[in-house]
Protein backbone atom coordinates (compact mmCIF):
# COMPACT_ATOMS: atom_id res chain seq x y z
CA UNK A 1 0.00 0.00 0.00
CA UNK A 2 1.37 3.79 -0.88
CA UNK A 3 1.00 6.18 1.92
CA UNK A 4 -1.60 8.80 1.44
CA UNK A 5 -0.71 12.05 -0.22
CA UNK A 6 -2.53 15.23 0.31
CA UNK A 7 -4.37 15.99 -2.61
CA UNK A 8 -3.02 18.80 -4.65
CA UNK A 9 -5.12 21.24 -6.27
CA UNK A 10 -3.15 22.87 -9.35
CA UNK A 11 -4.40 26.62 -9.95
CA UNK A 12 -3.61 27.30 -13.77
CA UNK A 13 -0.70 28.83 -14.74
CA UNK A 14 -1.48 32.59 -15.78
CA UNK A 15 0.62 33.87 -18.89
CA UNK A 16 0.67 37.10 -21.16
CA UNK A 17 -1.07 36.47 -24.19
CA UNK A 18 1.42 36.30 -27.68
CA UNK A 19 -0.59 38.73 -29.62
CA UNK A 20 -1.86 41.34 -27.36
CA UNK A 21 -0.09 40.77 -23.95
CA UNK A 22 -3.21 40.30 -21.91
CA UNK A 23 -3.52 38.17 -19.44
CA UNK A 24 -4.46 34.27 -20.83
CA UNK A 25 -5.03 31.37 -18.73
CA UNK A 26 -2.63 28.14 -19.75
CA UNK A 27 -4.81 25.21 -19.26
CA UNK A 28 -7.27 22.86 -20.90
CA UNK A 29 -10.20 24.99 -20.18
CA UNK A 30 -8.92 27.89 -22.60
CA UNK A 31 -10.07 26.15 -26.27
CA UNK A 32 -7.02 29.59 -27.23
CA UNK A 33 -4.35 28.99 -25.65
CA UNK A 34 -1.55 30.23 -25.63
CA UNK A 35 -4.14 32.99 -26.59
CA UNK A 36 -6.57 34.64 -24.47
CA UNK A 37 -9.31 34.97 -27.40
CA UNK A 38 -10.44 33.54 -30.18
CA UNK A 39 -9.28 37.29 -32.08
CA UNK A 40 -6.06 37.18 -30.93
CA UNK A 41 -5.41 33.49 -31.77
CA UNK A 42 -6.83 34.79 -35.63
CA UNK A 43 -4.85 38.14 -35.80
CA UNK A 44 -1.69 36.18 -34.74
CA UNK A 45 -2.44 33.20 -37.63
CA UNK A 46 -3.17 36.11 -40.31
CA UNK A 47 0.15 37.10 -39.61
CA UNK A 48 1.54 33.90 -40.21
CA UNK A 49 -0.31 33.74 -43.54
CA UNK A 50 0.52 36.70 -44.48
CA UNK A 51 4.02 36.23 -43.96
CA UNK A 52 4.73 38.85 -41.34
CA UNK A 53 6.40 36.90 -39.37
CA UNK A 54 9.65 35.42 -40.91
CA UNK A 55 12.81 34.42 -40.22
CA UNK A 56 15.78 36.75 -41.80
CA UNK A 57 17.71 35.03 -44.49
CA UNK A 58 21.35 35.61 -44.53
CA UNK A 59 22.22 33.15 -47.39
CA UNK A 60 24.15 35.07 -50.02
CA UNK A 61 21.82 35.36 -53.59
CA UNK A 62 21.93 32.81 -55.97
CA UNK A 63 24.87 32.67 -58.99
CA UNK A 64 23.14 34.00 -61.75
CA UNK A 65 21.94 31.79 -64.48
CA UNK A 66 22.18 32.06 -68.54
CA UNK A 67 24.51 33.44 -70.18
CA UNK A 68 26.62 36.28 -68.40
CA UNK A 69 27.05 38.48 -72.04
CA UNK A 70 23.39 38.64 -71.86
CA UNK A 71 22.83 40.12 -68.68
Amino acid sequence: MSPSRPTETFQPRQVACPACAGKSLYSSANPYRPFCSARCKGVDLGAWASETFKLPDNTPPDEPFGDPRLQ
